[in-house]
This record gives structure tokens, C-alpha cells and sequence, in this order.
């Protein structure tokens, strides 16, 4: 159950910055560069729920009991 749990968490921040993320890519038609971009997303701590959700989620898989 706790691992379920844990995936879930995992799961919902990993959308949630994918979502902003993605989101935030609306700044490009408005004349901002890439690297503009990156620099301005690397200072929003809603966009590090991305990388964060794949990590609890990949360590989530490869600990849970695996029985057969």
C-alpha cells in the first residue's frame, strides 16, 4: 500500500511540472529564445516537480517486491 502511495505522489508532481512545464513553452511564440526559456524555468520550483515525480516514481518500481 505504501508504495502505491508513494507512486501516486510521484506521479502527481510528474504531471504537474510536465503540465507547467509545457505551459510555460507559450512564452516561445512571444518572441523568447530557448535558452531564455531554460533560464526561466530553471528559476520555477513547480517545474523541478518534474524530474522529481520521475525519480520517486522509477525508485518506486525497481523497490517494490517483485513475487512470484
Amino acid at each position: 500500500m505504501g508504495y502505491m502511495f508513494l507512486f501516486l505522489i510521484g506521479f502527481g508532481l510528474a504531471v504537474t511540472g510536465g503540465v507547467t512545464t509545457i505551459a510555460y513553452m507559450n512564452f516561445l511564440p512571444a518572441g523568447v529564445s530557448w535558452v531564455e526559456y531554460f533560464i526561466f524555468i530553471k528559476g520555477r520550483i513547480e517545474c523541478y516537480f518534474l524530474p522529481i515525480g520521475l525519480l520517486i516514481m522509477t525508485l518506486v518500481i525497481y523497490r517494490f517486491p517483485n513475487k512470484p
